[in-house]
């Protein structure tokens, strides 16, 4: 069976690259340093996780240092304890000219390899260069159907971000 490849166009058309080619996956062990007093991982500690996966895959695609503008979607779904294993896996979404939907899947990990959804977050990175400012991103392969599904995401998301900036949030 052929597979379908779309390229989804942006000013670096030429540099585009594959969502596998930023793909991140860390694992972590909860400690206590990590748990709250209610005795589950804190959740600052997890969003600090995701927030350093977002950065890895924005910088594995652009190929310049970024920055988070946004965090959309921060949901938690159940906790994590003391020697979970904390699954993070990080994938782009969508591109713009100078920003990167990331998407941060987290899961907790039994011993079996097992994994069980907890978390889940899209994160705006922008591409910045030496001086600070915005630089260009390459555009996105989209290989499957499921990248395809979310690209369109990623362009709802990004329209609602936009509508929200005009109201003032």
């Amino acid at each position: 069976m052929e597979q379908k490849t779309d390229l989804v166009l942006n000013e670096q058309k030429d540099a585009a690259k594959k969502v596998q080619d930023s793909w991140t996956e860390q694992v972590y062990v909860v400690r206590s340093r990590h748990i709250n007093p209610q005795g589950r991982l804190f959740g600052g500690c997890l969003m600090q996780w995701i927030d350093e996966i977002a950065a890895i895959v924005a910088r594995r695609h652009s190929g310049k240092l970024v920055t988070t503008a946004a965090i959309d979607n921060l949901h938690f779904k159940a906790g994590a304890y003391q020697d979970d294993m904390v699954v993070l896996a990080g994938r782009l979404t969508y591109v713009g000219h100078t920003s990167m939907e990331v998407r941060v899947d987290t899961y907790v990990e039994d011993y079996k390899g097992i994994r069980k959804s907890i978390n889940r977050a899209y994160l705006v990175m922008v591409a910045v260069d030496e001086n600070g400012s915005p630089a260009a991103v390459p555009g996105l392969l989209l290989e499957s159907e499921a990248e395809r599904e979310e690209w369109a995401g990623g362009q709802k998301r990004n329209q609602l971000r936009r509508q929200r900036r005009k109201e003032g949030y």
